[in-house]
């Protein structure tokens, strides 16, 4: 696993909606949008039903997370985030709380998530690789 440099963390909690790359059974890319968020050294999102994406992971670790830094006006290339990760789906009693937590980054701090509380899904993401454009990104050589 790879660790989160501290400016990516920061991104990731400000709140960027992620694109989360899966792979179908036919082999064919899904992309999805999902919240993210950050717990100890991975990544995690909450689910509240098994959908194609949950499944696809179950299938094949294999994932890509994407997501762009706030935009800068004047900025030929503006800072993102490209993330090679294995992903593990764990059916849980707290993905609402996760959600819950979440909605007050990607809502308003004193948003509830809007879903009913029931048990649903954590998917960690454990980091292999790092790419993109900012300070998380490895130097080219």
């Amino acid at each position: 696993m790879t660790d989160l440099p501290p400016e990516l963390r920061d991104l990731i909690a400000s709140g960027p909606m992620a694109h989360l790359s899966t792979i179908n059974a036919d082999g064919s890319p899904q992309v999805t949008v999902i919240w993210i968020g950050v717990d100890g050294g991975d990544l995690v999102s909450g689910h509240m039903s098994r959908h194609v994406k949950l499944r696809n992971i179950e299938r094949d670790p294999r994932v890509v997370l994407s997501f762009d830094a706030p935009r800068k006006p004047g900025v030929f290339l503006n800072p993102y985030a490209v993330l090679r990760a294995r992903a593990t789906v764990q059916p849980s009693e707290d993905a609402w709380d996760l959600l819950n937590r979440l909605a007050k980054t990607y809502i308003s701090p004193d948003a509830e998530f809007p879903g009913e509380k029931t048990p649903g899904y954590l998917v960690r993401y454990s980091v292999e690789r790092i790419g993109g454009v900012g300070p998380w990104a490895p130097t080219a050589h």
